[in-house]
């Protein structure tokens, strides 16, 4: 099973997209992938699966070589058996796919797979707090571009990227990818004790809690002035009908305050 599992990872098959060719949940998959021979999977199953890898026998698991040319052979395979059910999936949910192209749709597509199935289990709170961060992560991505490169070095070294292959600027991420390494090398190798980096992570902290205060304060400012407006104004709250006024006068106060 161990070549299997080379195989899928190699493909770049995760085992949501596995749950899906073969019609069962994440967590089978990962039943099945314990197993120490696919022989003992059901018959059905591991049917689909030699089918997908394009072989006819459990045996021949240890004669396939990943190239190019077996990826796309193998990814034809596995959009065939998607077709219908997409076409279907993306009919069901024409609000949520309206507006983008083909590859933009089966992106979409996949994604929302990866996270319904790891919400499934309510009571999985490290899968939902993961889920969470990954939404704040969506959120912030535009205001740092370090943000995306994270993104394309984590892909580079889960294999599904080429490593010299730079969508951002090239030079800053090259830079960006080669400190992340560095970083990355040091924590796994576990010399980089607790007590020994406290003093970085509470730089770390300071930084946070300093935009927290900063946020918390512009929240408050832009309160007392929307306040202020609606008093100046002859209004008790904001409406349809008064906002684009009552926007433009919080604009006015807030100008008042600088140029005092």
């Amino acid at each position: 099973m161990e070549r299997l599992n080379d195989i899928l990872r190699e493909l770049g098959i995760s085992k949501v997209k596995l749950a899906k060719c073969l019609g069962v949940s994440r967590q089978m998959i990962y039943n099945y992938l314990e197993l120490d021979d696919l022989n003992k999977w059901p018959k059905d199953k591991k049917v689909i699966l030699l089918n997908i890898l394009g072989i006819k026998t459990a045996e021949e698991l240890n004669n396939i070589k990943v190239d190019t040319d077996y990826i796309m052979d193998v990814e034809m395979r596995v959009n065939s058996l998607f077709e219908n059910s997409n076409k279907s999936d993306v009919a069901d949910n024409n609000a949520v796919f309206s507006g983008l192209g083909i590859k933009q749709k089966d992106l979409l597509h996949n994604i929302i797979g990866e996270v319904k199935e790891r919400l499934e289990d309510d009571q999985d709170d490290n899968a939902y707090s993961s889920m969470l961060y990954l939404y704040h992560y969506l959120q912030t991505m535009e205001s740092s571009k370090e943000l995306k490169f994270i993104l394309a070095y984590m892909s580079k070294a889960a294999g599904y990227t080429k490593p010299y292959e730079f969508v951002y600027d090239e030079t800053e991420q090259f830079i960006f990818e080669s400190i992340l390494f560095s970083a990355l090398t040091l924590y796994n190798s576990g010399t980089a004790s607790k007590s020994k980096i406290a003093a970085t992570h509470k730089r770390f902290v300071d930084q946070i809690e300093q935009k927290m205060e900063e946020k918390m304060s512009r929240t408050l400012e832009i309160n007392s002035a929307k306040v202020q407006a609606l008093k100046e104004l002859g209004y008790t709250e904001i409406n349809e009908e008064n906002a684009a006024e009552v926007l433009s006068k919080i604009v006015e106060i807030q100008s008042r305050k600088v140029s005092n």
